[in-house]
């Protein structure tokens, strides 16, 4: 799993997905073996998360929200091939890992003119080469027209056990019974909020990866992706 696709367009690889459904890994895999930039799009959500509460800005205040996304300052660089996200030319790191973010960035999320402005900031990201965008809204409305769309799902014990993996190696802990409360509140936000809410976008290949490993999750991936451009050489090779 190592070569570029061929093509004379950027390509875009959506992948969406509910909390813990193995996107992140997967996406960064997938990237790994095309050569494409890799962006978590739910980072850029928990840096301005982030940012709301370094300024002590109640992220429940719609308003505020608006009014901070209105004064500060957003653009995108590229570290080993992943987009970072500066805010007034601070990348806050493992910052945005941390619980009070994790508690809060669902109500950010959900407020449809901060999903407005960081919509435009993703889609702009394609001047920088091909992506591998993961999110819970890239095939449904940020590349809603990209051939290659992905939705990775889990069983919800599966998602626990991973969540609960990840918070520990992050030094954090927290029982099963927590972290599968924790998934189960953040399903029902990101399904039920009005703004881009989670749905399997149309046209999407929707993988449950509950028996997989992440390298075999990547490699289907992979494998649909070089399938699809194949026949789409083909169709244009016939009607050219």
């Amino acid at each position: 799993m190592n070569s570029q696709l061929p093509h004379d367009k950027v390509i875009v690889v959506a992948v969406d997905g509910p909390a813990a459904s193995g996107k992140s890994t997967v996406s960064r895999a997938v990237a790994r073996a095309l050569g494409f930039n890799y962006v978590d799009s739910g980072a850029m959500y928990r840096a301005v998360t982030w940012k709301a509460l370094e300024l002590a800005i109640d992220v429940s205040d719609t308003m505020a929200v608006i009014g901070m996304m209105g004064a500060v300052k957003l653009n995108c660089k590229i570290v080993d091939g992943q987009a970072r996200m500066l805010i007034d030319g601070v990348d806050p790191g493992d910052a945005i890992r941390d619980p009070r973010v994790t508690e809060k960035v669902s109500a950010v999320a959900a407020i449809p003119e901060v999903r407005q402005i960081l919509v435009q900031l993703q889609r702009s990201l394609t001047k920088l080469g091909n992506l591998v965008m993961e999110g819970r809204d890239i095939g449904s409305v940020v590349f809603s027209d990209t051939p290659y769309k992905f939705y990775l799902d889990a069983n919800p014990e599966v998602r626990a056990v991973r969540r609960k993996r990840d918070l520990e190696a992050m030094k954090i802990q927290a029982t099963e019974e927590m972290v599968a409360k924790s998934i189960r509140q953040r399903d029902m936000k990101d399904s039920g909020r009005s703004a881009s809410p989670l749905q399997i976008a149309l046209g999407a290949t929707v993988i449950d990866n509950s028996g997989l490993t992440a390298d075999e999750t990547a490699r289907i991936v992979v494998e649909h992706i070089r399938e699809t451009d194949r026949r789409r050489n083909q169709t244009g090779a016939r009607t050219s």
